[in-house]
């Protein structure tokens, strides 16, 4: 897998994956490319130079700033793990059903800064970690644990069964800002054109709807995950 921009390679140092080469284009030198430089030397992990127009040629986005690192497959997390270490205030996100690369790695970036614990996703019909989710959460899903499950549903209630509240994020719920988000805690995110699906929307305890007052009814899954994510973190910093 290829991970490419400045951020998401200075992120990727910071874990314990194995990166086995990072390319670096010739005559980089101002000062956040020296400094990257000198990280990536410094833990011993082998730099290539090479002409811009190599790494052009190899990046999905075009977006690589002079820097690309060569790593093994993105490593999921083992859900079960997750279960085993739930804490009394564990805040995990449910995702039923995203499609979208470029939404995957926004929410990525999203519960990373809001701390959450772990996401959860399907195997099917849902996006999988790859180069782009990598470059769009900036390296965020180097530090989220992110377990891909087979069924969302028996996920959600072996959740359950550990004492974990769901909350659906959809329209038609109780308003979001009278919810009591304290505790151990699961949002679930529907998909961005079907919404949370019948049957894994029966399993949440409460459907909260963020309100709108504009003639559109809904939000992209990335922003509302941000708005659902970090009304949860203001109560739960209180």
């Amino acid at each position: 897998m290829k991970i490419e921009g400045r951020n998401a390679v200075s992120e990727l140092l910071k874990t314990e994956a194995t990166v086995d080469v990072v390319y670096v284009q010739n005559g980089m030198r101002d000062a956040p490319s020296r400094a990257l430089l000198n990280e990536i030397k410094q833990s011993g992990i082998k730099v290539s130079f090479v002409d811009k127009s190599v790494l052009d040629k190899q990046s999905p986005s075009k977006r690589h700033q002079g820097f690309m690192a060569l790593v093994s497959d993105y490593e999921y997390a083992d859900f079960y793990d997750i279960l085993d270490e739930l804490k009394e205030d564990a805040f995990i996100l449910c995702l039923d059903g995203i499609e979208d690369v470029h939404n995957l790695g926004s929410i990525i970036r999203v519960c990373e800064c809001g701390g959450v614990d772990a996401i959860i996703i399907g195997k099917h019909r849902s996006a999988s970690v790859n180069e782009t989710v990598m470059r769009i959460s900036e390296g965020s899903a180097n530090h989220v644990k992110i377990a891909k499950v087979t069924n969302v549903n028996k996920a959600i209630d072996e959740l359950k069964e550990r004492g974990v509240w769901i909350y659906g994020v959809e329209l038609g719920g109780e308003n979001i800002y009278n919810v009591n988000f304290k505790g151990k805690i699961a949002l679930v995110i529907g998909g961005e054109d079907t919404g949370i699906n019948r049957l894994t929307k029966t399993k949440c305890d409460v459907i909260c709807t963020i309100p709108m007052h504009g003639k559109i009814n809904s939000l992209n899954a990335s922003v509302a995950t941000g708005i659902a994510v970090f009304e949860a973190v203001r109560q739960r910093s209180n």
